[in-house]
């Protein structure tokens, strides 16, 4: 009997998993979108399906939509609009502002005063003085400065009210964008069956749940999209920051200043170009990359002497990089490419390696006609040599390969060869923030295999495939021979402008 009894519990058992489902695996939803908080956004979710991936995207974008209504300093309708409209008397404000300008107050006394809200003051000096084609006057300077360093509101914790002191203009950019981001990915987090959330906003990120991403981190001296970078880090459950001069600044008599303004000289920050950040909160990361570029490096090492879970990495003016300790823990091994043997003959005129290949491009602002956000459409840009042959990928956007063929002109000469492992090209990458839609890519006269071709006749094509819109393809044939040429290209419905710059590679 009792053999029996074992027997009818094993078949109990045996029929019972025949009715449980398989673990499904983990896979990568990817979106990107453009003009979100002036710059592009990149959502990253991983989960076993479409639905809980689409369901964490809108729970992402709202929570942006809705903080971005709270502290946006470019919406006439936003509260902290509102609020710095509201003259000098005691103002009740949401709890989200009120940390926002706590936080403000926190990082100026952490950074010693290199991060201000008020720096915008600054900033307006710079821009006025470079309409004009001339640097701000040192008087100009030292009475924004004066300004600046004095207080320019109080907060009443209890009351939970803010009371402007003044009427200089203040800006909450510095790390607004990273607050934003942070709430969003907890918002995205929280929803069911999500294992992980990946949010870049224009560099910035934030890393949640229970997997590690893979960040590359932008060359400041190699700023094309398609630039190999400068080094990548492994990361969970932390947020990365890039703060750097190398995407925006002024330009005056031909010389570039940074964007980035020391509050306490009024003096563009030149010393460090770039400064990434790995932090656990993305506030903290945004706010200390920003300062970063502005503190010396002694000042930098004092500010987390203190902090094992604050990493960083400096590039100078120099070229010279700069990383705490703190750093070693994220930092990948670096990958050395080695090209294979060049197969065409001592005869041949190869590539000028004096000259490089810009490709700019800037995808057009689609409205939808329900309101709703549009996505970024499938891009593709590829040179072929005039036999037709594809010889150099040098873009290749999409979020799932399964829509790789949507790039029709492009997956008939390049796909087969590309979808090889696709699901790992899916890479992000922190950077200095870039405008919205404005991309430049590069191309060196190397083929995919890294070999430089010979000098001569080649077509660059540009594909741009958007989903329930139109498909636009450019091609233009150049003479790649050491004599520079800029074409402008004809816009379309996708792409509101694009050229081709063969050009001297400048010194950097």
């Amino acid at each position: 009997m009792k053999f029996k009894h074992l027997t009818a519990i094993f078949l109990l058992v045996i029929t019972a998993s025949a009715f449980v489902s398989p673990k499904k695996a983990l896979r990568t939803f990817v979106s990107n979108y453009e003009n979100v908080l002036g710059t592009s956004l990149e959502l990253k979710f991983k989960t076993t399906n479409q639905a809980d991936a689409d369901l964490a995207e809108q729970h992402a974008l709202n929570e942006i939509d809705r903080l971005d209504n709270i502290l946006s300093a470019y919406k006439n309708s936003s509260e902290f609009s509102r609020w710095m409209r509201n003259g000098k008397q005691p103002t009740k404000v949401s709890p989200e502002l009120f940390e926002v300008l706590a936080l403000f107050d926190s990082y100026k006394k952490t950074t010693n005063g290199a991060l201000d809200a008020s720096a915008a003051l600054i900033g307006n000096v710079w821009k006025k003085a470079t309409a004009e084609n001339r640097l701000p006057s040192a008087n100009e300077l030292e009475s924004a400065v004066t300004l600046v360093k004095q207080k320019h509101y109080l907060l009443d914790e209890k009351n939970q009210t803010v009371t402007r002191l003044d009427d200089v203009p203040l800006a909450l950019n510095s790390f607004a964008k990273s607050y934003i981001i942070n709430k969003a990915a907890e918002k995205a987090i929280q929803t069911t069956g999500i294992e992980n959330v990946m949010v870049n906003i224009g560099g910035d990120m934030v890393i949640r749940g229970s997997q590690s991403e893979n960040i590359a981190i932008a060359n400041p001296k190699a700023d094309a999209e398609n630039a190999d970078a400068l080094t990548n880090i492994k990361v969970s459950n932390m947020a990365v920051a890039t703060s750097g001069n190398y995407r925006r600044g002024f330009s005056v008599n031909g010389k570039w200043y940074s964007h980035i303004v020391d509050p306490r000289t009024g003096k563009p920050a030149s010393e460090i170009i770039s400064a990434t950040v790995i932090a656990p909160d993305a506030s903290e990361a945004g706010a200390l990359a920003t300062s970063f570029n502005v503190l010396s490096v002694s000042e930098i090492e004092r500010t987390v002497a203190n902090r094992t879970d604050v990493a960083y990495l400096l590039v100078t003016k120099d070229g010279k990089e700069i990383k705490n300790k703190a750093w070693d823990t994220y930092e990948l091994p670096s990958a050395k490419t080695v090209s294979a043997l060049n197969k065409t003959s001592y005869a041949d005129k190869l590539w000028n390696t004096k000259y490089e290949l810009i490709v700019n491009l800037e995808i057009a602002n689609i409205e939808s006609t329900d309101g709703k956000r549009v996505r970024r459409p499938f891009v593709a840009v590829w040179v072929e040599d005039a036999a037709k042959t594809p010889v150099r990928n040098l873009a290749i956007w999409y979020n799932k390969p399964r829509w790789l063929p949507d790039l029709k002109s492009w997956s008939r000469s390049n796909g087969d060869e590309f979808k090889k492992g696709a699901e790992g090209k899916l890479s992000s990458t922190s950077s200095a923030t870039r405008g919205p839609g404005k991309y430049s890519l590069s191309w060196d006269g190397k083929d995919d295999s890294g070999n430089l071709v010979k000098a001569g006749t080649y077509t660059v094509y540009i594909e741009v495939a958007r989903e329930h819109g139109t498909y636009q393809v450019i091609s233009k044939e150049m003479k790649f021979t050491g004599s520079a040429q800029k074409v402008e290209l004809t816009p379309n419905t996708e792409l509101a402008s694009a050229s081709l710059d063969y050009r001297k590679i400048p010194k950097k």
